[in-house]
C-alpha cells in the first residue's frame, strides 16, 4: 500500500457540519457527535459514534470529525461500521449491555460479557480487512465507578479487554494502543470508537509515570491494556495520540480533591509525552501549543476553574472540547487527551 493518510480530527459545530455539500463527505473517515442528542444526519457512509457526554461551556453540539486525505470506502463487519482508505481505519461499534445472551450475575458479568463481545469483533473486523495495527480506542460505557464484585465496574472492564487481547494473540504489555475510558449516564450502550492502521505505530510512556500495563493490584484484578500514547507511522499520517491522562505520579493519583492543581499536573503529563515523542522521532515535530485538546470533567462546579487554569497554561488559539463525564478513578477529578499532526517540515521518520 502505498500514499500518505494524513489523518487528522477537528471539532466542529453540528449546524456547520449540515452545511456541507456532497463532496466534502468523501474525505471523512468518522464523526462522533457529543451532547444529549448524538444522533447526526450523515450520509449512510460515514461511521457514527453516538457518544453522549453533554458539551460543557457551549450553546451547540460539537462534533469530533475524523478525515483523511485518501480514497475511502465503507463497510460492515458484524456490528462494526467502518471506513478505510489505503492505510487508516475507523471504526465504531455500539453494544448495548443486555445483548450478550449468556448466563451469569447482572451488572459486571453483563459488562464483562458486552466488552468481550465488542473487542472480539473490532479484532476479527482488523484482521480480515487488513488493519491489524490498533493506533487508538475509546470506550465509553455507564457508571463506570459503581461498585462491582471486582471492585469496580472500571476493573470488570478491564479484566475483558485484557483477556480479549490475550484471546485474539495481541500483545498486553509494550506495543498496545493508547486508550481511554469513560463513564457515561446510567442506561447508555458501551459505546466503542477506535482508528486502525495497515502499519505498526511507534507505542509511547511517560517517565514520570508506570505505565498502565504495569499497575499494582490495588487499581483491580488486571491492568489496564493500553499505552500513554501512541506515534503513527509516516504512512499512517504521523500524528501523536494520547490516551487520556490525568493527575498521576507514578501510579498514584495526585491533588485529589484540587481540580486546578489536577489539570496543571495532567498538561505536565502531556508536555512530558510531547516531548517523548519528539526524542523518538529525533526532531522536534509535535509541541503542545499545536494539539487539539478534549476535556472530561467529573463535576460542573469545577469547569470555570479548569477553564482557567488551561488559559494560563495553552494558547487561546488551542481547540479545547469540554465533556461532562466520570473518570476511571473515583478521586480524579479530570481527564484530559490530546492529538496533533507532525509539523510539516520535519523530515525525521519515527522508529
Amino acid at each position: 500500500m502505498s500514499g500518505q493518510a494524513n489523518i487528522r480530527v477537528s471539532y466542529l459545530p453540528r449546524q456547520e457540519l449540515l452545511l456541507h455539500p456532497e463532496a466534502w463527505w468523501q474525505g471523512v473517515l468518522g464523526v462522533v457527535p457529543f451532547g444529549q442528542d448524538p444522533d447526526f444526519p450523515a450520509p449512510p457512509a460515514i461511521p457514527i459514534a453516538p457518544v453522549g457526554l453533554p458539551e460543557l461551556g457551549t450553546g451547540h453540539c460539537t462534533c469530533e470529525v475524523w478525515r483523511a486525505s485518501e480514497p475511502l470506502r465503507s463497510g460492515h463487519s458484524g456490528a462494526v461500521h467502518y471506513r478505510a482508505g489505503a492505510q487508516v481505519l475507523f471504526g465504531r461499534l455500539v453494544l448495548a449491555e443486555s445483548a450478550p445472551v449468556k448466563s451469569g450475575p447482572e451488572g459486571p458479568a453483563v459488562l464483562q460479557q458486552a466488552t468481550a463481545q465488542a473487542y472480539a469483533q473490532i479484532f476479527a473486523a482488523l484482521d480480515g480487512l487488513g488493519y491489524p495495527h490498533l493506533l487508538r480506542i475509546w470506550n465509553y460505557f455507564a457508571e463506570i465507578n459503581r461498585a462491582a464484585s471486582q471492585g469496580e465496574r472500571y476493573h470488570e472492564f478491564n479484566t475483558a479487554r485484557r483477556q480479549a487481547f490475550l484471546r485474539a494473540r495481541r500483545v498486553i504489555e509494550g506495543q498496545v494502543p493508547a486508550a481511554c475510558a469513560l463513564g457515561s449516564a446510567s442506561g447508555s450502550p458501551l459505546v466503542i470508537y477506535f482508528l486502525a492502521s495497515a502499519t505498526a505505530a511507534r507505542s509511547l510512556e511517560n517517565p514520570r509515570q508506570v505505565s498502565a500495563f504495569r499497575y499494582p493490584a490495588e487499581y483491580g484484578p488486571d491492568s489496564p491494556t493500553f499505552s500513554r500514547a501512541v506515534l503513527a507511522a509516516p504512512m499512517s499520517g504521523n500524528c501523536l495520540l494520547t490516551s487520556g491522562t490525568a493527575s498521576i505520579l507514578g501510579h498514584s493519583t495526585v491533588h485529589a480533591g484540587n481540580a486546578a492543581a489536577q489539570i496543571r499536573e495532567s498538561i505536565s503529563n502531556v508536555t512530558e509525552l510531547v516531548a517523548e515523542a519528539n526524542r523518538v522521532s529525533g526532531a522536534r515535530r509535535f509541541s503542545i501549543e499545536e494539539l487539539q485538546y478534549k476535556v472530561y470533567v467529573r463535576h460542573t462546579t469545577d469547569l470555570d476553574e479548569i477553564r482557567r487554569e488551561l488559559a494560563l497554561l495553552l494558547p487561546a488559539s488551542c481547540p479545547v472540547t469540554y465533556l461532562q463525564a466520570d473518570i476511571c478513578r473515583r478521586d480524579l477529578l479530570v481527564e484530559i487527551e490530546a492529538v496533533g499532526s507532525a509539523a510539516p517540515d520535519a523530515s525525521a521518520d519515527s522508529r
